[in-house]
């Protein structure tokens, strides 16, 4: 891949490689365990099984990921539910402007709402027509393709939507919460 590809944001290389950066392990996936959940200012706190989040409607769409540490991959295609999807199930309340997209031990990133529901935010299954491996957040990821790869947090397990901002794993550790590879907005 070309490194300067018009759809490469300042200082990102182009790579075909997908990385593995991450702050802990994958966890062990129980099917018969999983759920997903959506609570905080919502009309209707949902919780779903693994069974129940599979029979969601789906969608398939090519996306760009853009990593913090300079390395983009461009066009790789992805499935998976919209975000905007389980959100809207939810009944946000007029005070949610905030989401915190929640991961497995608790890792958290932060999200304005307006930017969770963007079209392209997906709860991704696969990734190039595979399941998405446990390295790289399987079963489920969040996809966030304008922003920088932590905000797609890994083996997601809900949104809990907030009146406030409230920092994420990485925000907390000096991050920027934008994250927008654009502006090179990696850090606070």
């Amino acid at each position: 891949m070309t490194d300067r590809h018009p759809r490469l944001p300042p200082g990102q290389v182009g790579t075909d490689r997908f990385p593995v950066v991450t702050a802990v392990g994958a966890p062990k996936f129980d099917p018969s365990t999983w759920d997903f959940f959506v609570d905080g200012e919502v009309e209707n706190p949902l919780r779903m099984t693994w069974r129940e989040f599979l029979g969601l409607p789906r969608v398939t769409q090519r996306s760009d990921f853009h990593c913090w540490a300079g390395w983009s991959r461009l066009d790789d295609e992805w499935e998976g539910v919209l975000a905007r999807t389980v959100v809207e199930m939810a009944r946000p309340k007029s005070s949610a402007r905030y989401a915190l997209l929640v991961g497995e031990g608790q890792y958290t990133s932060n999200l304005p709402l307006e930017d969770l529901l963007d079209e392209g935010v997906l709860l991704a299954l696969r990734f190039n027509a595979q399941d998405i491996e446990p390295v790289h957040g399987g079963p489920v990821r969040a996809l966030v393709p304008k922003k920088y790869g932590y905000k797609s947090v890994k083996w997601i397990r809900g949104f809990r939507l907030l009146e406030r901002e409230e920092l994420g794993y990485w925000e907390a550790r000096g991050y920027s919460s934008s994250a927008d590879p654009w502006r090179e907005e990696r850090y606070a």
